[in-house]
């Protein structure tokens, strides 16, 4: 199912009312409850959808996929994709318990997507964008050669439209069935955003739970403007890692959205009900033709 049908098919649902029994709701919401993982709190699955899948007792932001992400954010019907057919090859032929075209064959049947990034033009609050969004579902949305082509692809065309770029980052790191090409995906995406550095056109990342690795290493946090979702975990290597290394306890915010602010490293946090009010804004404040 593309993107467009698949949105279309999440306002049919809104729009119409819902058989409710005591197991589920419907397909896309699954269970009747859903339990916080902050607080505990057990809460109708229904009413977290609606609050964007916020908890309404503390406030803490679920991990929601590319799609519901898109819903969101990006303004009813406007949004265009591009590349949804870029497929990964296997270079290395690459083999550990699974081979890497079942990890692939697993991960489509899961995400119905071709890899962890939807790109596409769209609007946000009637400002006009390139946008892409990082699915976590698809392989820990690792990084590989379609998320470097697709981003690179996608930053060449709002420099032919001079356009803002925006990126929604949601990643474990470097594809490991990729190896040396992953690797290099780093360097491809970073020379792109140098170019629309060199263009003078807005560049935003939005970082969202969880995004580590590769992706915190190069275009994640080469934004003019860098924010974090209210929650977000980030950075390059994981806390355990880290504390094996330099043996040492960290502190308990380590790598927290609320840390990374603290220490200057992103520019703003926000909840999940202003995103779309303030990519728009602050859009329109660098734009040349307000």
């Amino acid at each position: 199912m593309g993107i467009k049908e698949w949105l279309h098919k999440k306002r049919e649902q809104k729009n119409s009312s819902r058989t409710i029994n005591t197991a589920v709701i419907d397909d896309e919401v699954g269970k009747l409850w859903t339990k916080c993982f902050n607080c505990g709190a057990n809460l109708p699955a229904k009413e977290v959808e609606e609050n964007l899948h916020v908890c309404t007792k503390c406030g803490y932001h679920f991990r929601i996929n590319a799609k519901e992400r898109i819903a969101q954010v990006v303004d009813l019907a406007t949004f265009e994709e591009i590349n949804a057919d870029v497929v990964s090859a296997d270079p290395l032929q690459f083999k550990d318990l699974k081979t890497y075209k079942s990890r692939q064959k697993d991960a489509f049947e899961k995400t119905k997507l071709n890899d962890s990034i939807i790109t596409g033009i769209g609007k946000i609050n009637g400002e006009k964008m390139a946008i892409a969004v990082m699915e976590f579902a698809y392989m820990g949305g690792s990084m590989g050669s379609v998320v470097g082509e697709k981003i690179t692809r996608l930053i060449e065309i709002a420099i032919e439209k001079k356009l803002p770029v925006v990126i929604f980052t949601s990643s474990g790191g470097a594809r490991m069935q990729e190896g040396i090409f992953s690797l290099m995906q780093m360097a491809k995406t970073s020379c792109a955003v140098a170019k629309l550095n060199k263009a003078k056109l807005l560049y935003i990342t939005v970082l969202t739970e969880p995004t580590f690795g590769g992706v915190t290493a190069s275009f994640g946090t080469l934004g003019d403007i860098i924010i974090a979702e209210q929650g977000a975990r980030m950075g390059f290597a994981g806390r355990r890692v880290i504390e094996q290394t330099i043996r040492q306890k960290l502190p308990a915010d380590f790598q927290t959205a609320q840390y990374f602010l603290k220490h200057g490293q992103v520019d703003m946090i926000c909840s999940r009900d202003e995103l779309k009010e303030v990519i728009a804004n602050l859009v329109r404040l660098h734009s040349k033709n307000k």
